[in-house]
């Protein structure tokens, strides 16, 4: 057996731990005050691109397996070039993103569960900065101990946000506020979709199991499997989700509570200690979501310099892991302390539907070599560019700021690369 080898519970407990670990809990309020009473619907449009996106990452990552995953399938794609190479310079900074978001929630679920249990108060960002850090830590040890971190703490917030569900639909039928979920208190049909595109980085972390592939056993059995049972999985939870907290909690305390509502949710039913174990399962959760994300970024920037579409000092091993390990751990402790949520989940959101649109294209154009149905693939690239549109029309009008981080950003990413370009050219 190969060392650090992984079956398909690891591979589906690493796409899970992505997605379910920072998304619910970091952009639940977000949604909520986007959509309002149609926050499940929401979650579900979100849903089903990612679905749709699942089965091109599927049938790449079977004929394509590389420790890169998403950097290899544009490769493959759209050949190596100023386009592909800042493509993926943007898919870097993207999981970087993630990052800020994912640690921003422990920080925030981690401040407020110290002020309701004790006498003191701890900033949030001391919470984020050290998870960030002891997350890096697991990462430098080994990838095996990234996905035995990955196993427990999926398992544990799948137990806790299933008996989550099942209370909490039992509360619901009690709740002065189950009549927000009717089609009166839903958003206009442009500004749900939107709020399902701003948080659709609540289901990017699928595209992690990519990245472990080369280490699957049983690839040709497992591969569709891990990313199907996770997506489908995810989704129907988020749904479920959605419906308690906004048929539970009045969107004047969600609003309030935007950043930890998930644990606010749990308080009309189980009290102040239903708060402190959705809150201790946040914590949980974000962990893992960190850690997992962690893993892909480092990968996604060795790749990078092994491809010459970056400094090839990216393949660098530092403590016997990529040195792009270290640069991504220093990059999001200073983002993750100087942007605010809507911010940091527009980018993430944007970043990743251009991606995936992209990846989309990539099996469609390759739908011969990978034995796909391209028209699959077509209609995930469509709607990734439709949900792009959306996004960026609903945040101009609301939160221009972020909209312009996000052009920001992907300027730099692929300006960043025609610059090394040039230099390579000049250099040869």
């Amino acid at each position: 057996m190969k060392k650090d080898q992984i079956g398909l519970k690891d591979a589906v407990a690493i796409g899970i731990g992505g997605m379910v670990g920072g998304g619910i809990f970091a952009v639940l309020g977000l949604a909520v005050n986007f959509a309002r009473g149609g926050t499940p619907m929401a979650f579900l449009i979100a849903g089903i691109i990612a679905s749709l996106t699942a089965y091109s990452y599927a049938r790449l990552s079977l004929n394509f397996p590389d420790k890169g995953g998403t950097v290899h399938f544009i490769n493959k794609g759209f050949g190596r070039n100023v386009f592909s190479g800042g493509t993926n310079n943007l898919l870097w900074i993207s999981y970087i993103v993630m990052l800020c978001l994912y640690s921003s929630a422990f920080g925030s679920y981690g401040a407020k569960l110290i002020r309701i249990t004790g006498d003191y108060t701890m900033d949030k960002h001391i919470y984020l900065s050290g998870i960030i850090l002891f997350s890096a830590y697991l990462n430098y040890i080994s990838f095996k101990a990234v996905s035995i971190a990955e196993s427990f703490a999926v398992f544990t917030k799948m137990i806790i946000l299933s008996g989550f569900i099942v209370i909490g639909f039992y509360g619901l039928f009690k709740s002065p506020d189950v009549a927000q979920l009717s089609l009166a208190s839903w958003s206009p049909a442009l500004k749900l979709v939107s709020g399902g595109m701003i948080i659709f980085v609540a289901y990017e972390g699928f595209e992690l199991i990519a990245n472990a592939v080369p280490n699957l056993k049983n690839p040709q059995k497992n591969v569709t499997k891990a990313f199907y049972i996770s997506v489908l999985s995810v989704v129907a939870l988020y749904i479920l989700i959605a419906i308690i907290t906004v048929g539970s909690v009045s969107f004047g305390q969600i609003g309030k509570a935007q950043e930890y509502v998930l644990a606010v949710a749990a308080e009309p039913t189980l009290g102040k200690i239903g708060f402190v174990i959705i809150g201790i399962t946040a914590l949980i959760s974000t962990f893992s979501a960190i850690n997992s994300t962690l893993y892909g970024g480092s990968r996604v920037s060795y790749e990078l310099g092994e491809d010459d579409e970056d400094p090839h000092e990216f393949t660098k091993i530092f403590w016997n892991q990529p040195v792009g390990l270290l640069v991504t751990t220093i990059l999001t402790l200073i983002i993750a302390n100087l942007l605010n949520l809507e911010s940091i989940s527009t980018a993430g959101s944007t970043g990743f539907l251009f991606i995936f649109a992209l990846v989309n294209f990539s099996n469609f154009k390759l739908a011969r070599l990978t034995q796909s149905n391209k028209y699959i693939s077509l209609t995930g690239a469509i709607l990734c560019i439709m949900a792009l549109v959306a996004i960026i029309y609903q945040e101009l009008l609301s939160n221009p700021v972020g909209i312009y981080i996000v052009f920001g950003i992907i300027a730099f990413a692929y300006l960043t690369e025609f610059i090394f370009k040039e230099g390579e050219k000049r250099a040869l």
